[in-house]
């Protein structure tokens, strides 16, 4: 089964090729951080209007790198949610005309779990695993049986892990993507330096807090001269204390749970602190984690074809009045 698949959740425009959800055959990525850099985060509405720009040429772009033609797919598969609506109904539209056209099945997929499942597009992690996504928008952990089944066990009360990095690092004068800017900082300062405060909540709970760390930056800039030589301390003193909390709510959740596996996915899966300590941790209780590279830890369209060529397999289609979901009401079945 070939897929054409289409993601535009957010500020990256994304197509890609895949041979019976597993193998690659393109994936092409326009990123909009130029865009929204000057703002220090993304704009939904100019997110919505480059996606409109870019969606055509990335589409065409991913058929040729694959050297295949319209006529030799057999699906198209496109993100529905959760994500930005505008942004969302850019893809569903062109996902929507070219299975119109072509008299080809049409599948809706969920953003978070294509995540969860972009690590088969490299090895095979035996069901059931934790799945932790951890990203601008979403901080999620989830019981996961199969391709399409995949249950909620706790998600962010307030900011996204993601979110934290951006919005500390607009604080701190370090400019956008947080993510990026923090983590490399990071990399000459003392995580120790500064305890910022773990928001664990409850020794039970499998849910998440951030906020509560992002004002505690905010304080400590407020109460000390701080000096371009802090910078580094900080941004590794913050950092550490959002890699505690990740690292503890996945591992208590396999053992919670029993399951000896966690597979970590989202843009903050690829920040190389965090899968040093997560893979020490875990090394240290039997339990083995897995990571997507980097380039499949933020967002892509070759995730969304795993997910949506099980669901097509499964007899799943969606009809012509399919429209965005900014919220997913729950994982379900992958939709």
């Amino acid at each position: 089964m070939l897929l054409l698949a289409i993601e535009t959740s957010c500020d990256d425009t994304a197509a890609a090729l895949i041979e019976d959800g597993k193998k690659v055959l393109s994936s092409l990525v326009s990123s909009q951080e130029e865009v929204h850099r000057r703002y220090g985060g993304v704009v939904p509405e100019l997110a919505s209007r480059h996606h409109v720009r870019n969606i055509v040429p990335i589409v065409k772009g991913a058929l040729e790198e694959a050297r295949k033609g319209w006529g030799e797919l057999d699906g198209v598969a496109v993100t529905r949610g959760p994500g930005l609506v505008g942004s969302l109904l850019v893809g569903i539209s062109l996902g929507k005309a070219i299975a119109y056209a072509l008299g080809l099945p049409l599948v809706g997929v969920n953003h978070l779990i294509g995540h969860l499942m972009a690590i088969f597009l490299e090895r095979e992690v035996p069901f059931p695993f934790i799945g932790l996504v951890a990203s601008g928008g979403h901080t999620s952990l989830y019981l996961v049986k199969g391709y399409l089944d995949a249950s909620l066990l706790g998600a962010t009360r307030d900011d996204a892990a993601g979110e934290a990095f951006d919005k500390v690092a607009k604080y701190l004068g370090l400019g956008y993507p947080g993510g990026r800017v923090i983590e490399a900082l990071a990399r000459k300062g003392d995580p120790g330096a500064i305890p910022f405060p773990r928001a664990y909540l409850s020794p039970d709970s499998l849910e998440f807090s951030f906020s509560g760390v992002k004002t505690a930056v905010v304080q400590f800039l407020r109460s000390h001269r701080v000096a371009e030589r802090d910078l580094p301390d900080i941004a590794a003193s913050f950092q550490e204390a959002i890699i505690d909390v990740l690292v503890s709510k996945a591992i208590r959740a396999a053992e919670t749970y029993r399951i000896p596996r966690v597979v970590v996915a989202g843009g903050v899966a690829s920040n190389a602190r965090f899968r040093e300590k997560f893979e020490e941790e875990a090394a240290e209780r039997g339990i083995e984690v897995s990571f997507p590279s980097p380039h499949l830890c933020t967002d892509n369209a070759a995730m969304i074809g795993v997910v949506g060529y099980h669901l097509l397999l499964k007899g799943r289609r969606d009809g012509w009045e399919m429209n965005a979901l900014s919220r997913w009401p729950s994982p379900g079945e992958g939709r």
